[in-house]
């Protein structure tokens, strides 16, 4: 059986940026697929306890820029801790990676490039505009897409992902889930690695 890790991740997480090339590097090095979910953390945060930036208290927000400095610079990383754009509603983009994937297109690489547009390059993930030009970039069809992204049916299945990161007990992002074990924040990368790297059982348990 192949290896899978499912991602529930959203993409106005910086942790899911900071995480995003060295988990694809990693999955891609361990021969496993990836499940792509991206999910609505304003629907997951009420459930699990978590609160919105905005809503955190301050010295919860000043620590977070701490942590961002050293990952950044530990990881050589481009990243703006503070994009104009941040909070910016990432629902249609969200749904746009859902369609890719939907389609047999290339989901991680359209992930990483709207990843890269608003932690990277002040870009606003919520302009339907940009997601386009976006999309156009990786040499997708960026209008098809978001026509897709805007229909029912993907509306549907990003409403499933999320309920079934609630039933999976997700409650932040990026969430990697590997046998049933999940592993919370890009930080927990080299737990995941490591978990990749065990050969299973000949009786396969």
């Amino acid at each position: 059986m192949p290896k899978t890790v499912e991602y529930f991740y959203t993409h106005a997480s910086p942790w899911a940026y900071l995480g995003t090339v060295r988990f694809h590097d990693i999955a891609e090095a361990a021969g496993a697929e990836i499940v792509y979910r991206p999910v609505s953390l304003r629907k997951i945060f009420p459930v699990s306890g978590g609160v919105t930036l905005a809503k955190r208290a301050e010295q919860r927000k000043r620590y977070r820029m701490f942590e961002l400095r050293r990952w950044r610079d530990h990881l050589g990383v481009e990243l703006i801790m503070e994009p104009k754009h941040e909070t910016a509603n990432d629902e249609t983009a969200n749904r746009m990676v859902i369609a890719a994937d939907r389609q047999g297109l290339d989901a991680g690489r359209l992930s990483n490039a709207i990843l890269r547009a608003i932690w990277a390059e002040e870009r606003n993930i919520a302009d339907e505009t940009t997601l386009i030009a976006i999309a156009d970039h990786q040499g997708i069809d960026g209008r098809g897409l978001l026509d897709a992204a805007k229909s029912n049916e993907t509306a549907k299945v990003f409403e499933t992902y999320t309920k079934e990161g609630l039933e999976r007990q997700v409650f932040g992002a990026p969430t990697y889930i590997y046998k049933e074990e999940p592993f919370w924040g890009q930080d927990r990368l080299e737990f995941l690695e490591r978990a990749l790297a065990l050969k299973r059982p000949e009786n396969g348990v």
